[in-house]
């Protein structure tokens, strides 16, 4: 590694946060809910909207011109977008920080908004339609996938998990400790679509099957809503609002192919086995040192995948790793402490964000984690693209 790739260690943080209501069967677009999150960062950050000058979204259904048209930015002088699905968010945290280090900008915009929930599933109601376009991925869908009847990447990462389930021994309860982390944590949050809706083991294997191993539980939400996180320099960081959350390192990867799980040499080798290295060698860390994990779970096993790959146990041992409670806020490593897409909302992951900030800043309310200061949040996008960022207070 050369030191050029040091460059942008702590030299940018992030400096707001912001949130719409997350709900279901929206009453407007999400070009409404993201340029309302993003005045509620820019507000909780202390700036003015003028101070903008960097924009960064996946390619969804606003521009960076349209949200600088609405905010008044006259001199917006970055724009970026990145593909890689709910790996976006947080590769766009990178982005930031190379832009900023670079001079480029100084105060950059990251925002995900969408309507998950009322507009990218055929109902009655939906008012908002809204189209994503991945064309390699679309290709890979079309011909050879839906012919077969895999339809939903429920059945597609059901590949992946069956084959390392029998492969490594391991049970549908490791899979439970996930679900019941993130629904135990979301009874403290009142941004929590299942806040009141309390689970345990009992009524997590009683669930329906979805795509086995999949039941009902393992699967994430589908939402409506909205949030934004604010990247400045790290200089002007500390005169800000709040406490700032320092963006130590940062890294993406991709599997290859990236676009094709069946025809993968290794399906347990996922986007985060290349950027999980790189980023825990950039901060000069172990996963071990983290006070606490905000880790993409789109499905349970797609979250014990990444802990494995990020080198938190060995290969296959994820199940005992997982048990006793581990990943709930009073274990050794408390995971998404929100609720994560599971039990808070889905948006792309970039609320796992916020609550890694929040939690920086000491504002985690019930589940605040004692006396922590670092602490990482992955993506995981596509087929397994995965990203992660490792943030200190």
């Amino acid at each position: 590694m050369s030191d050029n790739s040091l460059d942008f260690r702590d030299k940018a943080a992030i400096v707001g946060i912001g949130e719409t209501d997350y709900t279901r069967g929206a009453l407007r677009p999400s070009s409404e809910m993201i340029l309302e999150s993003t005045r509620i960062a820019i507000a909780d950050a202390g700036l003015k909207n003028t101070d903008i000058d960097g924009i960064i979204l996946p390619p969804v259904m606003i521009t960076a011109e349209e949200i600088a048209a609405n905010l008044g930015i006259e001199d917006l002088r970055y724009s970026a977008s990145i593909n890689m699905g709910g790996a976006s968010p947080v590769t766009a945290l990178q982005t930031a920080a190379l832009a900023i280090s670079a001079g480029i900008a100084n105060n950059i915009v990251v925002t995900v908004g969408w309507n998950g929930s009322s507009a990218l599933r055929p109902k009655p109601n939906a008012k908002f339609p809204e189209v994503i376009s991945i064309p390699a991925l679309e290709r890979t869908l079309q011909n050879y996938y839906f012919p077969y009847g895999s339809a939903s990447p429920v059945q597609m990462y059901a590949w992946i998990a069956m084959r390392h389930m029998q492969a490594f021994g391991v049970s549908h309860e490791a899979m439970g400790a996930v679900a019941l982390a993130c629904r135990r944590h979301a009874q403290f949050n009142d941004k929590a679509t299942t806040r009141g809706q309390e689970l345990d083991m009992e009524g997590y294997l009683n669930s329906r099957w979805i795509s086995e191993p999949f039941r009902l539980f393992d699967c994430c939400l589908e939402t409506d809503g909205a949030c934004t996180v604010i990247v400045s320099r790290a200089d002007q960081a500390k005169d800000l609002r709040h406490k700032p959350a320092y963006i130590m390192a940062a890294a993406e990867g991709h599997p290859y192919p990236a676009d094709d799980i069946a025809n993968r040499p290794d399906m347990f080798h996922i986007g985060l086995s290349n950027s999980a290295p790189k980023a825990f060698a950039m901060a000069g860390l172990k996963p071990t040192d983290m006070d606490f994990l905000q880790v993409y779970d789109c499905f349970t096993y797609v979250v014990l995948l990444q802990l494995e790959a990020m080198g938190f146990c060995e290969q296959g041992a994820i199940g005992e790793f997982v048990k006793d409670g581990t990943l709930e806020i009073d274990g050794k490593f408390p995971m998404n402490t929100h609720g994560g897409l599971h039990s808070q909302a889905h948006v792309w992951g970039l609320n796992h964000v916020v609550e890694a900030t929040r939690q920086l800043r000491g504002d985690g309310g019930e589940v605040q984690v004692k006396d922590a200061e670092l602490g990482l949040v992955t993506g995981w996008g596509d087929f397994g693209d995965g990203s992660l960022v490792i943030l200190r207070n």
